[in-house]
This record gives structure tokens, C-alpha cells and sequence, in this order.
């Protein structure tokens, strides 16, 4: 047993040794902390299916981010849920939308945070689905003009970042040609380039109201079984002008994370979705794990698969966990 002369224990015996040599590190900085808004005053409405995450009003939601921000969290994603929905998703774009009320409020209270917007239909149309439908098909051309105008007003209300979703083709040339010609040349995209459909989306369509009235969305999301497919979407947005790409779900995809940061440039999301995090809150209730070491472990992974940014609704509890690990 002499000759061992590599002997990798020796840089695991004592916490700060392990610190000092850990390749990959989570900062507060990496995370993105979506938020739900929903209209009326003094809302805050637990998510029965996410425990800890909230629909909340305006207000609300502001008080959260401002906290949030004195955490050290420095971006939050915003989702919508209008007063009331149509055919053709008018809540999404309207000037005093719900999500351009909270991107208005949380720039005068927070004025540093960066304020990233959600741009989809789902959760503005009478349907659930992300895009214009006819007979009972989502129009993909048709649905263009309506996400564009949808960065627009998002981008006029302040928003930082815009964050396509409804996985329609062409919807980042869409969006770059509508934001530039609008005077927001200035105002980057991250392309959900690579959304698969998941049923681990289960629990934010809950928070979202925003399932589908019938069908399903397989005919635009991606197909679980598809990776060479996922380079093609990255490379499809990549060329239309995407300034960020993403892919979501996480953790059932980190070989296409690792993929898509081996072969793309750009900053690199994931996002990790509400069934992942369910999954874990629920565990812990059960007292199976212990829920902030399985937490920290998780997204650490999605980090050393490749991301650069992660979006999850662990952000606080991460940064406030991050000085123990």
C-alpha cells in the first residue's frame, strides 16, 4: 500500500481544502427566480402543487423582488395570468397586460434587477394553446405577428431581456426584426431554443392556468427521444439572432445541455421546471431527503452540464444555502 503515490483523498479530508479545489461552483449570480402575476391587490396565493411559490399581484410581486434583489438575485422571469382570455391572446401584448403593470413597478422600486419576460400566448388565450388556432391546428405564420407585437409591449414596459417560448418557427426572426424596427435593437432574446414537452411541466401549468383546453402541445415542443434535433432548433435560433439560448426542461435533458454548450458560444440557460422542483419538495415533506443538499445538488449538475444561467424557483433558498457548499 506504500507505493500509492496518487492518493485523490487527500484533497477531500477538511471542508475548506474540498472548497479550494471544486471545479464547478454555484454563484448567485447564475440564477434567474420566475415569478407568477396575477391581477388584484395583495395577493400572494400558494401554487398547491409547488409549495413555496406563489401567483402574486403586482404589489406583491414587487415586495418579493425588491427581497429578492437584497438576496443578491439579480434577474427574475415573469409570467402572466390576464383578467380574462380570448381567441387571439390580446392580454399578452395590451399596454397595461398584467405582465407590463409588473415590469412598470418592479423598474421604479428595483431599478437594477434584470427583468426578464416570458414571451408565449398560452397563458392569454381562451384555448391554452401557444399560438392562433384554427380547426382545431396552431398556426405557426399567423402566430409570428402576435408574439412580435408581444416583445414589443413587453419591451416598451421596460423588460431587459425577452424570452420567447412558444417554440413556433421563426419566432426569434420574428421577434429581432419586430424589437429593431420598434427602435429595441438594443434589447437581447433568449430563445427557449430547445423546449421539450414535458410532463414535468405539470405544476406550472397549475400556477399559470395555462393548460390546454384540448390536445396537447407535441406538435410544436420537441419529442423526448430527440438530440440531433435539439442542435438544429439551437442552430435555427442561433441564425435568426438569439442573443441567449436555453434548454427546459433540465435535469431529463443534461446530455442535450452538454451538447449545446459544446457546440454554441452563446450564454447558456436552463431552466429547471416545476416538476423538478416538485419533485423535490415533496420528498422532503416526506422526510426521504434532505431537501437543501439534494437542491444544491441538483443544480450544481445543471452547472457542470453547461449552464451559464439557471432558472429555478430555488433561486433564494440556493443563494442563502451557497456560503455552506
Amino acid at each position: 500500500m506504500h507505493d500509492l503515490i496518487h492518493r485523490p483523498r487527500r484533497l477531500r479530508r477538511r471542508a475548506p481544502l474540498r472548497a479550494l479545489v471544486r471545479e464547478t461552483q454555484l454563484a448567485r449570480e447564475d440564477f434567474v427566480l420566475p415569478f407568477f402575476v396575477c391581477t388584484g391587490e395583495g395577493v400572494r396565493r400558494e401554487v398547491p402543487s409547488m409549495p413555496g411559490v406563489h401567483n402574486l399581484s403586482v404589489d406583491r410581486v414587487v415586495r418579493e423582488a425588491a427581497d429578492a434583489f437584497e438576496l443578491g438575485i439579480q434577474a427574475v422571469l415573469l409570467f402572466g395570468l390576464p383578467e380574462s382570455k380570448d381567441e387571439t391572446a390580446t392580454g399578452a401584448y395590451a399596454e397595461n397586460g398584467i405582465v407590463q403593470q409588473a415590469i412598470r413597478a418592479i423598474r421604479r422600486a428595483v431599478p437594477e434587477m434584470i427583468i426578464v419576460a416570458d414571451t408565449c400566448l398560452c397563458e392569454y388565450t381562451s384555448h391554452g394553446h401557444c399560438g392562433v388556432i384554427r380547426e382545431g391546428e396552431v398556426l405557426n405564420d399567423e402566430t409570428l405577428s402576435l408574439l412580435a407585437r408581444t416583445a414589443i409591449s413587453q419591451a416598451e414596459a421596460g423588460a431587459d431581456i425577452i424570452a420567447p417560448s412558444a417554440m413556433m418557427d421563426g419566432q426569434v426572426a420574428a421577434i429581432r426584426e419586430g424589437l429593431d424596427d420598434s427602435g429595441f435593437d438594443h434589447v437581447p432574446i433568449m430563445s427557449y431554443a430547445v423546449k421539450y414537452a414535458s410532463a414535468f411541466y405539470g405544476p406550472f401549468r397549475e400556477a399559470a392556468d395555462s393548460a390546454p383546453a384540448f390536445g396537447d402541445r407535441r406538435a410544436y415542443q420537441m419529442d423526448a427521444g430527440n438530440a440531433r434535433e435539439a442542435m438544429r432548433e439551437a442552430e435555427l435560433d442561433y441564425a435568426e439572432g438569439a442573443d441567449m439560448l436555453m434548454v427546459k426542461p433540465a435535469l431529463p435533458y443534461l446530455d442535450i445541455l452538454k451538447a449545446v454548450r459544446d457546440r454554441f458560444d452563446l450564454p447558456l440557460a436552463a431552466y429547471h421546471v416545476s416538476g423538478e422542483y416538485a419533485m423535490i419538495k415533496a420528498a422532503a415533506e416526506r422526510g426521504w431527503i434532505d431537501e437543501e443538499r439534494v437542491m444544491m445538488e441538483t443544480l450544481t449538475g445543471i452547472k457542470r452540464a453547461g449552464a451559464d444561467i439557471i432558472i429555478t424557483y430555488y433561486a433564494r433558498e440556493a443563494v442563502k444555502a451557497i456560503k455552506k457548499y
